[in-house]
């Protein structure tokens, strides 16, 4: 009886120690009862707590990310309308070859710009490819290392994988999802995002140049009343010089027609923009050399990550070829973690 006690006893812990691998369907005898253990043969990764929640609010997602990508492309036609409306009779003005030369660049830079555009934001960002899995047979050894299960998807997910549970899928090398464009920014997309940025970032610098150019031919001359007067340059003359100097300038500018007040919310919304892009293709471009993305940055914890800052990376991001990249210096870094 003892006996037969003790086998039931254990025949019942090998029973809780025993989990079955999603990707090869082995069932594995754990040491301990752990929720998360990876396959010996296969390599993937199976979390038995990992739990699916629930999401009611993907079309409110989906529905924000049309209102942005509206928003912006309507954005973007009244910087060039009202830039083209408001700079060129100036441009022609001067002479029908600067009028033409600054058309060709205009031109040249909206198609760029929305081509671009149109790419990051209707092309899939990034599906990962369908591989075979569940079936010990089909799945042959380390074919699925470090993979995990999606549980919305319900297929595997590879490391550089994430679910978006915004557009509803898993999307490849994903980086981030980007409201404006309506889209994620993943392996697909993730160039043509980069180079919507930077032809953005050129096309408002120059929109901000032609643009106050423009409005220095058509803005009215300040009336100065009391800078010409000898006691003007007295004791607190500095503040009576800025004073007479703001009130002629918005003296001025109530004067300015329907052109001159689109050329300045022209230059300041230019201006804006070119801040905000400065910033995030700044960001964008040190995770390129560091070899990571956004959300492998976040995984990987502030202190640094598990890619090797290269210009190479640079390089093979933007598709150059690779005899281009040997001439280019390698940076390695230094950060090491030592046990103590």
């Amino acid at each position: 009886m003892i006996d037969l006690a003790v086998e039931h006893v254990e025949a019942t812990v090998r029973e809780e120690n025993e989990r079955t691998c999603w990707g090869c369907g082995l069932r594995l005898l754990l040491p301990s009862n752990a929720p998360v253990f990876k396959c010996g043969w296969c390599g993937a990764i199976t979390n038995d707590h990992a739990q699916k929640r629930k999401d009611k609010s993907l079309w409110w997602r989906r529905w924000r990310d049309r209102c942005f990508v509206s928003v912006v492309s309507l954005f973007m036609l009244f910087i060039l309308c009202g830039g083209v409306w408001a700079v060129y009779p100036v441009v022609f003005s001067i002479s029908n070859f600067c009028g033409i030369f600054h058309s060709l660049v205009t031109a040249v830079l909206a198609v760029s710009t929305f081509t671009t555009f149109g790419l990051a934001a209707f092309r899939c960002a990034g599906r990962p490819p369908n591989i075979q899995w569940g079936s010990y047979p089909l799945v042959g050894k380390g074919h699925l290392q470090d993979y995990t299960f999606c549980l919305y998807c319900c297929k595997p997910k590879s490391p550089r994988t994430h679910h978006c549970r915004s557009c509803g899928m898993c999307i490849e090398d994903m980086d981030h999802h980007c409201p404006f464009i309506g889209n994620c920014v993943g392996a697909t997309n993730h160039r043509h995002f980069i180079i919507f940025l930077i032809l953005t970032l050129i096309s408002t610098m120059y929109v901000a140049i032609m643009c106050s150019y423009a409005g220095r031919h058509i803005w009215p001359p300040p009336r100065f009343t009391s800078l010409a007067r000898p006691h003007t340059f007295g004791s607190g003359s500095a503040s009576r010089v800025v004073r007479e100097l703001s009130l002629a300038l918005l003296g001025s500018a109530m004067l300015l027609s329907t052109r001159g007040i689109i050329l300045v919310y022209l230059i300041v919304s230019s201006v804006s923009v070119q801040i905000g892009l400065t910033v995030l293709l700044w960001q964008q471009l040190c995770y390129i050399y560091e070899g990571q993305t956004y959300l492998s940055h976040l995984s990987s914890g502030a202190g640094g990550g598990s890619g090797e800052r290269d210009c190479r990376n640079l390089v093979r991001f933007f598709g150059c070829p690779y005899s281009f990249s040997r001439y280019l210096p390698i940076f390695r870094s230094s950060r090491k973690r030592h046990r103590i």
